[in-house]
């Protein structure tokens, strides 16, 4: 096991729940006469039910991939470029004005409408965005990323299909294995982003096993003689990607199929990404996209067989 029981629970635990609250937004603004708030423009749907009987029919059916493919390869070499050259400050801005949206979106859907509530929300994110980005806190981290995912899922689900979503995560799979386990890009960006920027696009848990504790006590004891000194902490992630595509594909899921369909969709993905938490070794990178894709095509057979 990759992480303790508790550290796996914790990690699991919040991955449901995002899951979730991400079908819950989705589900929200898929409804009638409701747009995206602070005047984003709602997506124009993909076809929903889409037959392919030949190569121009594929073509239609999967019409917004390509741009979303060439979106994701500038999005991820605009963020291998900047951490190359350690453009901090603009990393963080870029992240900071991304939350304060996804936020904004999801928490439009969950509080009730009042007067001035855009702006109150406005308020309420930009100030959890600035204490997440520049204040450090693990805690406040977490807890804002269970709505980040959802808000972001939201805006993409629209545009997307069946074939779409099937597609895209067969190339992201594909992706996540030729970055972690050949170029190493995956382990380069996240350690960037937790030693430098002291943050981290995903599920971030800092704990010490036994041993650490122990010697955390000693040094503790000794008061002044340990200010020199430094415990090594375990850290257990989840990145944002492998949270966010099981949310849209559940998100398809539940507007092409129904709730249950879109249920095991995500009991799929967890049964996919737990088996990845027990059965991966320490101190190894795994990708966790290809476990969390065969969980999910699992959810889609065992609906189309129920």
């Amino acid at each position: 096991m990759k992480h303790n029981i508790k550290i796996t629970a914790i990690l699991l635990i919040m991955f449901v729940l995002t899951q979730f609250i991400g079908l819950y937004v989705v589900n929200y603004y898929s409804q009638e006469g409701r747009q995206l708030p602070y005047g984003m423009e709602t997506p124009e749907p993909a076809e929903i039910h889409c037959e392919i009987n030949s190569i121009l029919d594929f073509f239609k059916c999967t019409e917004y991939l390509y741009s979303l493919v060439i979106a994701f390869i500038i999005a991820i070499f605009l963020l291998f470029f900047l951490t190359k050259f350690k453009a901090e400050l603009i990393l963080k801005i870029w992240f900071f004005i991304v939350i304060i949206i996804a936020l904004g979106i999801a928490f439009n859907s969950i509080i009730p409408s009042f007067p001035y509530s855009s702006a109150a929300i406005l308020i309420i994110t930009t100030i959890l965005a600035f204490f997440k980005i520049f204040k450090r806190s693990f805690l406040l981290h977490n807890l804002t990323e269970l709505f980040v995912y959802p808000g972001i899922a939201s805006v993409f689900v629209p545009i997307l299909n069946l074939w779409t979503i099937i597609i895209l995560l067969i190339l992201i799979s594909i992706y996540d294995m030729w970055a972690v386990w050949h170029s190493g890009i995956m382990q380069k960006m996240a350690k960037f982003q937790i030693n430098k920027l002291k943050i981290f696009a995903g599920f971030f848990v800092p704990y010490m096993d036994k041993k650490m504790r122990v010697k955390f006590q000693q040094l503790k004891l000794k008061k002044g003689k340990s200010q020199n000194q430094r415990i090594k902490v375990n850290v257990a992630i989840l990145g944002g990607g492998d949270v966010i595509f099981p949310i849209i594909t559940a998100g398809v899921m539940l507007k092409t199929f129904g709730l249950i369909p879109a249920l095991l969709v995500i009991l799929g993905a967890t049964i996919g990404v737990s088996y990845l938490f027990i059965f991966a070794e320490k101190k190894k990178f795994y990708p966790a996209m290809p476990f969390i894709t065969a969980g999910i095509f699992a959810g889609m057979v065992l609906s189309w067989l129920l």
